[in-house]
């Protein structure tokens, strides 16, 4: 919604506008300022990275604490061709660490917690059973919930498990338990999909399986493909009705 919008749609905000000079002035002196940037602000882990010094490419402000920051933001950072990388901090690596020390400490076993069994049986079992708590992203109550139902058999279900848990890709769900407990009910639009869906049951979970999907039906290259998946993930309408023209046209003609 917009001001000239809500001037056409509302006839009483439209009379006080012709009618109350207060109310003309405020609004003309809105549209002045709408749609400018309200304040300045930091992506919390964002790392923009380049071949050259940056402020070669853009430009650079310096905050009160001494950061230094890019004043274009991450979309127009990406469009310039430099990479923007999140480097994330996790209290749960400290945990780990701090459990390991008091592991060794206590009992004397030394645990090398860069070589351990990502299939254990025995930790899926538990996490099958909802016992997650204090585990990282498997901690709430949904969660929890879900682990129960997909009682996880490798590494691999609990990635997918975390991918699929999130408003949109929640849908997929059932379908996804469907495939795991009954692999025939599994089914493919077309053959050279199952190769890229077999690992997740004939569910698209990842942004990489489209990737791969529009690079083996279409013949997309690897940057034509990053630029349909970032579309998608930022919900570029424009971009994406485009893509699925494109996309219908190279099917088509490669049969």
């Amino acid at each position: 919604m917009t001001l000239d919008k809500a001037l056409m749609m509302n006839p009483d905000l439209k009379k006080a506008y012709n009618e109350d000079q207060q109310v003309k002035n405020l609004i003309d002196l809105s549209k002045r300022l709408e749609g400018l940037p309200r304040h300045a602000s930091i992506h919390a882990a964002g790392v923009v990275i380049g071949s050259r010094s940056i402020d070669e490419f853009v430009p650079l402000s310096k905050n009160a604490d001494g950061t230094i920051t890019t004043q274009f933001t991450m979309t127009t950072i990406e469009e310039l061709g430099l990479l923007k990388m999140d480097f994330l901090g996790l209290r749960t690596l400290t945990v780990i660490q701090n459990a390991v020390r008091l592991v060794e400490k206590d009992f004397g076993i030394s645990i090398d917690i860069d070589h351990i069994d990502f299939n254990d049986k025995k930790v899926l079992d538990s996490i099958g059973t909802g016992r997650t708590e204090g585990v990282f992203q498997l901690e709430s109550a949904g969660m929890k919930s879900f682990m129960k139902e997909l009682k996880p058999e490798n590494l691999e279900d609990i990635i997918a498990g975390i991918s699929l848990y999130r408003p949109g890709p929640m849908d997929f769900i059932p379908r996804y338990l469907k495939g795991k407990n009954d692999r025939g009910a599994i089914t493919y639009e077309c053959p050279q999909l199952e190769h890229i869906l077999s690992p997740t049951y004939g569910c698209i979970v990842y942004q990489e399986q489209v990737m791969q999907i529009v690079r083996d039906l279409a013949g997309y290259t690897m940057g034509r493909s990053d630029l349909v998946r970032r579309a998608m993930s930022k919900k570029k309408t424009s971009v994406m009705e485009k893509e699925r023209k494109n996309l219908s046209t190279e099917i088509r003609r490669r049969g």
